[in-house]
């Protein structure tokens, strides 16, 4: 046999890592480039749909089920591929990225499923993107383990049989990644990862009674679903694997997305697995899509916006039933709360919230939900035991009772609450705590007992400058106003230097941080993702 030709993509300004040559292999990067050669120029025109789509929700301030695409959710025959049966029961998952600790915990943890996160969870240092890889195909040949320095605990994988399923995020269609290019051109950061797990890892979970499944963020529509089809039907061939293998669950997390459910499961129905509600983004897509549409689009405080809220119940009732006509499963929202190792009360009062928003799924008809700790496996499992009892999942109940009409899904002003002052100040303390930690390769970041990601960093400063851009007046009687904003944020600036100590601040990046928020909360053109300006800051 013939050596392999070199591969055409140059990796770009990027120190040498351990055992990096494992995963950037020829053959692995071979592929990534037939990827890149086939379905960016693609990629390129959706991401420019999106941008014209954006200015007519601007121009018209209204969204709704598209006509084009009617005969298919009137057709009552298709349905998606039957699920495998690594991924039948799917009551609880769990979230996080893939640094080594997290991916042992992961597995271990007693969820169903776990999301192995290269997208929010994660910041794209070139060290995350490659040893996350490694991480999970080290987990896949049992060949992993870690010892903590600071405690000195060792962490090891239990049995086969009670390891988590691993379904992967990879970034969504906006990210670049700037460390592998194609001619100068950086190749986009979702090729990157769907390409460096499929190559690795298809065969060989396959073997381990698995396979390569994945979550799907940040869609926007069907025909990015369909963009997906496509690629998994090529990448299935390219290493000689059966169609249908690829199973793929779509995060519904933009509201462009919620108003064509049924045809992005259509587009995927021979590789889908299901939807997923997702909160904080899609709360961030609102403001993003009907910043300008005037007052009745104004959210209040995003701790004030529940899944009760009636346009979320509407979302998720809507997701519910679309998945079950389709026979796909419906996954259900974010359980954020970590657990203090020092105040029981606070654990009893968020657990006792946690058992209520799980109970809520659950009798509403989702197949599973999301937990961000592994101490929430026990509370959200109990939920879903409680209603599936023995069954894997209750796709079974069609929840024909749902009607939805497309002003439901956008009625923001049927909420009562309104923007508050603390509102404010909760949103500048969580960017900048955020965005200074992502600054330094962390995605998942524990923030006032919650574990948050660039989703909250989005909605926080999405909140920050659709308040001040509608003059919003607080309840104390101060307006919204960019001044108002930077004193918060300088206030806080202080607060957290003083928490911190001199040094630590001074080591860290929260002068940054602080600048980076200001930044995206008070342009007045409104980047499209923070993580987009944040990236040109990251290092590594």
């Amino acid at each position: 046999m013939s050596a392999l030709a070199p591969s055409p993509l140059a990796i770009v300004d990027a120190e040498p890592l351990p055992r990096q040559e494992e995963v950037l292999t020829d053959a692995a990067l071979a592929f990534v480039a037939e990827l890149h050669r086939l379905f960016t120029p693609r990629r390129d025109e959706l991401l420019a749909r999106r941008a014209e789509r954006r200015a007519e929700i601007a121009r018209t301030s209204t969204l709704d089920f598209l006509p084009e695409t009617a005969a298919i959710r009137a057709d009552d025959s298709w349905r998606v591929a039957p699920a495998p049966a690594a991924l039948n029961d799917r009551r609880v998952e769990i979230t996080g990225p893939t640094d080594r600790k997290m991916t042992i915990n992961a597995l271990n943890s007693g969820a169903k499923v776990w999301l192995a996160d290269f997208e929010d969870a994660s910041a794209p240092t070139w060290e995350n993107v490659v040893l996350g890889q490694l991480n999970l195909t080290d987990a896949y040949a049992r060949s992993i383990d870690f010892t903590d320095e600071r405690s000195g605990k060792s962490y090891a994988l239990k049995g086969a049989d009670e390891l988590a399923t691993v379904v992967m995020r990879p970034r969504g269609w906006h990210l670049d990644e700037r460390h592998l290019q194609f001619e100068g051109t950086p190749i986009p950061g979702a090729l990157v990862d769907f390409g460096l797990y499929f190559f690795h890892n298809a065969k060989r979970l396959i073997e381990l009674g698995k396979g390569p499944y994945f979550y799907l963020p940040k869609t926007e529509s069907y025909l990015e679903a369909r963009l997906w089809n496509d690629i998994f039907v090529f990448a299935q061939d390219y290493v000689g694997i059966p169609q249908g293998t690829v199973r793929a669950t779509v995060l519904i997390e933009t509201i462009t997305a919620a108003y064509q459910m049924e045809e992005i499961l259509y587009e995927l129905r021979d590789h889908a697995s299901g939807l997923n509600a997702g909160r904080w983004d899609y709360l961030f897509s609102i403001v993003k899509n009907f910043r300008d549409g005037g007052s009745k689009f104004v959210l209040p405080d995003r701790n004030l916006v529940t899944m009760t809220a009636p346009f979320m119940r509407a979302y998720t009732e809507l997701l519910v039933r679309t998945c079950h006509k389709r026979g796909a499963h419906a996954i259900g929202g974010m359980a954020a709360f970590i657990p203090s190792r020092k105040d029981a009360e606070v654990n009893k009062v968020a657990f006792e919230k946690v058992k209520n928003d799980k109970d809520r799924e659950a009798g509403d008809g989702f197949d599973g939900s999301w937990v961000a700790h592994p101490d929430l496996v026990p509370i959200a499992m109990k939920s879903f035991d409680a209603v599936l009892g023995e069954k894997p999942n209750q796709k079974d109940r069609l929840r024909e009772d749902v009607n939805v009409a497309p002003g439901d899904l956008i009625a923001i002003d049927s909420l009562d609450a309104k923007p508050t002052y603390d509102g404010l100040v909760n949103a500048v303390q969580v960017g900048i705590r955020y965005i200074e930690a992502w600054l330094r390769g962390l995605g998942a970041v524990a923030i006032f007992n919650l574990m948050e990601d660039a989703a909250t960093a989005e909605i926080s400063r999405s909140q920050i400058w659709q308040w001040i851009n509608a003059g919003v007046v607080f309840e104390n009687g101060e307006t919204a106003t960019a001044d108002l904003a930077r004193k918060v944020a300088a206030e806080e600036l202080t607060a957290i230097r003083t928490e911190i100590g001199d040094e630590a601040f001074t080591t860290g990046k929260w002068q940054q941080a602080h600048d980076l928020l200001l930044q995206v909360s008070l342009d007045a053109d409104y980047a499209d993702f923070l993580t987009l300006p944040a990236y040109e800051q990251l290092r590594g």
